[in-house]
């Protein structure tokens, strides 16, 4: 059983979900497929070859074959009548045999149709290991947001209980009153509380991690990183637009699949057009190993359908539809991607300005809550400006958490849009 720790970086827990992640893993298997489905249909288009060696007895029943026992036979003499049967007799043979295409054009589409086939299946392990690196990426940046509103939970409790602790050393020297004390015990109570609420949503997005990860359920995980400010440029929309249609690897893997349909459609065209192939065998024949002799026989033989019974129009007009089909594929994404583009662009230029408004909150807030303290403690207000005060430090601290994340967020969704996932994040 796991008991050590496992720390991770961000980038360690996108490489580790790349080996390890089963959908990843399974991605990257049915592209290998279509690798061997190319070599497969390659292979129609080569020579093929194979030796046999055989030896065999026969025993031939001549009146089932020649109407023989007892009938007379012509040509021979009166009376004369052939056996029964003949044998047993051995046969022995051992060569090789041949054959292979001369000429063949649908033969050879197909080959060029599965070669497509198999370019879109790369792109398409391509995608899905980009959509897994956001995945990884969103839970472990949720993740750090988790743990982040542990330690503003942790630090909110620290400060309810020194407040609470005030508030009694006051009472207890005349100067305090009751309801301060009481009021700063609720208060400490709630703190405590948000602070169970943020323990379990942490260890619960570490679990959601580690599932990701394809991680042994008792490993403990911990993460190295935290939430952070990357000042970066504001990229231009249309740049990034084209960027995205330029990389990503379901717009290259849709491409693909048109010149997939194409040539299917080829291969089902020119399968109207006469087709060459050659076959024979060089075999060394005998009644034993010792008594063989050479014997081939080679064969060459040109096919041309006639009637096909509407098979061949009808693969035509199929290839026709598929190719109309991902063309309305790629108008679809192609719209998808510039959604996708404007939405990030947007929300990271949205996320900045959050997160330095956040920052000065979060400042002004612990200000604010000093002052109240002082103000309480040298009897000028009561604590109801102090829980005030605990109130909007804690909204600060949770907006400026809330900016981080949404900031990196909008960076890892940016990302995905123009199709640098693995770029960025997995180097």
């Amino acid at each position: 059983m796991p008991s050590e720790p496992l720390r991770l970086t961000l980038e360690q827990a996108v490489n580790l979900a790349l080996k390890q992640n089963t959908t990843a893993q399974i991605a990257q298997i049915t592209a290998a497929e279509s690798v061997q489905d190319k070599n497969i249909s390659r292979a129609a288009l080569l020579p093929e070859a194979n030796l046999s060696v055989g030896e065999q007895w026969q025993r031939l029943n001549l009146a089932a074959e020649f109407g023989g026992g007892g009938l007379p036979f012509n040509g021979l003499p009166p009376g004369t009548t052939i056996p029964g049967h003949i044998g047993p007799f051995s046969l022995f043979s051992a060569g090789v045999g041949f054959n292979g295409p001369i000429f063949d054009l649908t033969l050879f589409r197909r080959y060029q149709a599965s070669r497509s086939g198999a370019n879109a299946s790369k792109f398409d392990s391509q995608s899905t290991r980009e959509q897994v690196i956001l995945l990884v990426v969103s839970q472990y940046i949720g993740t750090l947001r988790a743990a982040a509103d542990v330690q503003a939970s942790q630090s909110r409790v620290d400060l309810a209980q020194a407040l609470y602790d005030q508030a009694a050393d006051l009472q207890h020297e005349g100067v305090g009153t009751g309801i301060d004390t009481l009021r700063a015990n609720v208060e400490l109570q709630n703190e405590k509380q948000r602070l169970i609420e943020a323990l379990a949503q942490r260890e619960t997005s570490v679990f959601g991690l580690s599932r990701i990860l394809n991680l042994d359920p008792r490993q403990p995980v911990e993460l190295a990183d935290s939430l952070s400010f990357f000042e970066t440029p504001q990229p231009d929309v249309e740049t990034s637009i084209e960027e995205g249609l330029s990389t990503r690897p379901e717009w290259k893997s849709l491409e693909q699949q048109i010149k997939f349909a194409e040539y299917q459609k080829k291969a089902s065209s020119e399968s109207r057009l006469p087709s060459a192939h050659y076959s024979g065998n060089w075999t060394q024949l005998g009644v034993s190993p010792s008594m063989v002799i050479p014997t081939y026989s080679y064969f060459g033989t040109v096919s041309m359908p006639l009637f096909t019974g509407g098979r061949i129009h009808a693969e035509i007009v199929r290839a026709d539809l598929e190719i109309q089909r991902i063309h309305q594929q790629q108008a679809d994404l192609r719209n998808s991607i510039a959604l996708d583009v404007k939405t990030s662009l947007i929300n990271l230029g949205s996320a900045r300005n959050e997160v330095q408004v956040a920052n000065l909150g979060v400042q002004l807030s612990k200000e604010e809550v000093d002052q109240a303290r002082d103000r309480f403690k040298a009897g000028v207000a009561n604590n109801i400006e102090v829980i005030q005060a605990q109130d909007s430090l804690a909204r600060a601290n949770d907006n400026q958490i809330a900016a981080l994340y949404r900031f990196n967020q909008a960076r890892a969704d940016l990302a995905r849009a123009i199709g640098q996932m693995e770029k960025i994040y997995a180097k």
